[in-house]
């Protein structure tokens, strides 16, 4: 059965192009317009991904973001975010909310539908550890069963990507990790994409561990790193 991808987007061409070239690649397309007709279109079909507009007629579209990120039944969904907003809050917000990826405008439909196919190749996946629950790292705890992190006994909260990028980083510490190995790893994407997506997450991911983000270190025009020891 073909991968079901919901484009709500308001500008018609763009979601006609979009439409045109996932259904090219043996896709079914749902379109909307609206955040309105997004969630009637939720509510009445098997989603596996969604493409959504930032800018849309009746809210924004990190409204519609968290609301299916906060809802049981559709917190499972990658959203890829599409939006002519460039300003790195815009990206940051969407992937705190939940968002998988983003897209500016204008984009290449090329490069678009290799993110689709990435994040449907790499599916749901579980963070438990099938050796151990629970890991520790100096002050940090990692719960792989409740995906749960937490600094001194206190959780910090960390979307699915972060998570696993998190726990990616713990599990080579030690060792670099180039940017493309981190996509291929842990989005799940190929050389063919390109993306900043890894900086902002390292960003944003160093932001909420506070000191303990100290161990992510950088390997200028490499990649990254995390330490071997906590001290």
């Amino acid at each position: 059965m073909p991968s079901q991808v919901l484009i709500i987007e308001d500008e018609p061409d763009i979601r006609k192009t979009i439409d045109y070239n996932l259904t090219k690649e043996s896709f079914k397309v749902v379109q909307a317009g609206s955040i309105e007709e997004g969630e009637k279109a939720l509510a009445s079909n098997k989603i596996d991904v969604i493409i959504l507009d930032l800018m849309l007629p009746d809210g924004s579209g990190l409204t519609l973001c968290r609301d299916i990120k906060s809802d049981d039944k559709t917190k499972h969904i990658p959203i890829i975010i599409l939006t002519a907003k460039t300003e790195e809050v815009d990206r940051v917000v969407g992937f705190e909310l939940g968002a998988d990826d983003y897209v500016t405008k204008p984009f290449s439909v090329r490069e678009l539908i290799l993110r689709v196919k990435a994040i449907l190749k790499r599916g749901p996946t579980s963070n438990k550890n099938p050796e151990e629950d629970e890991y520790s790292f100096g002050e940090l705890t990692l719960n792989f069963e409740a995906h749960q992190a937490y600094i001194n006994g206190n959780e910090i909260s960390l979307t699915a990507l972060e998570f696993r990028l998190l726990k990616h980083l713990i599990d080579r510490k030690g060792r670099v990790q180039t940017r493309d190995q981190l996509l291929e790893d842990v989005w799940g994407y190929s050389s063919d994409v390109t993306t900043r997506t890894v900086d902002t997450h390292i960003k944003r991911l160093r932001e909420k561990l506070g000191s303990v983000g100290n161990h992510i270190q950088t390997i200028r025009g490499v990649g990254y790193r995390f330490s071997r020891d906590p001290d």
